[in-house]
């Protein structure tokens, strides 16, 4: 009798440990990833880890809305484009990065904005057309809905205003520069604190950088960009005396800057 009474109890323990493992695997969300690359690559064979490409970001961000990361090229000669994605987002296609052929990009920086724990991806595509990714897992959340950090009066004042630093590099034949534009790229997810109306997206959407007339990237973004969106990047010397900047938004404004090319300071 007590043998079947213990038989029982464990039938039944097994039978809860069973309901609930189904429950918890029907609760859990699916992941992203595997979707996002029949969308944006078109399920393309993706090469893991083989060191083409390196992500950097922190494990755990301090700001959700003003995330720091950087995409690495191991040779910049062999790589025509790169993809950021943070899986999790609404939008998930953070930047795009066409890489001019004469350019030579051997790191790209920038700031985004994360909504919720997730895996951040860099894909780079070569030039035999073969993609090579790099992924890290970013602790944050509700970056895309967070208050702006200008009010929108100020922001509507500086709106395109453009800066240009130059940086001193080891190699004299390669250039360091850092292009940072004054937008509030909105998400469409944020509330105006006064009004309590959600403010409509306004983002950068297209950002082309040229030294003299030779292209050292485009890059088409979207909300996922932090505000005042910011690039740091390294890029081959031409001769060229100067670095431009054109930048759109998504409401068709055009915003243009241009600098002599400094060694740095």
């Amino acid at each position: 009798m007590l043998n079947s009474l213990r038989a029982c109890l464990i039938n039944v323990a097994m039978l809860a440990l069973a309901f609930g493992s189904s429950s918890i695997a029907q609760t859990q969300p699916s992941d992203p990833w595997p979707g996002l690359v029949k969308d944006l690559f078109q399920d393309q064979p993706l090469i893991v880890g083989d060191g083409v490409v390196t992500l950097e970001a922190p494990s755990r961000a301090e700001d959700a809305a003003i995330v720091p990361v950087a995409i690495r090229f191991n040779d910049p000669s062999e790589v025509k484009s790169a993809t950021l994605v943070i899986d999790e987002n609404p939008m998930p296609m953070a930047a795009a990065f066409t890489l001019g052929q004469k350019a030579h990009v051997s790191f790209i920086e920038t700031r985004v904005r994360v909504n919720s724990y997730t895996h951040v991806h860099a894909v780079a595509q070569s030039l035999d057309d073969r993609l090579h990714v790099d992924a890290k897992f970013v602790k944050a959340a509700g970056g895309c809905s967070a208050p702006a950090i200008k009010d929108q009066d100020q922001a509507k004042a500086h709106l395109g205003q453009m800066k240009y630093r130059a940086f001193k590099t080891a190699d004299p034949n390669l250039l360091e520069a850092q292009i940072m534009i004054r937008h509030p790229n909105n998400s469409g997810m944020q509330m105006d604190q006064l009004t309590r109306l959600y403010i409509p997206a306004h983002y950068i959407d297209k950002v082309e950088v040229r030294q003299g007339d030779d292209t050292i990237f485009v890059m088409e973004g979207g909300i996922s960009l932090s505000e005042d969106p910011n690039f740091r990047f390294s890029y081959a010397r031409t001769g060229a005396k100067t670095i431009s900047v054109i930048a759109h938004d998504n409401k068709g404004a055009t915003f243009k800057g241009e600098w002599p090319i400094g060694d740095g300071s």
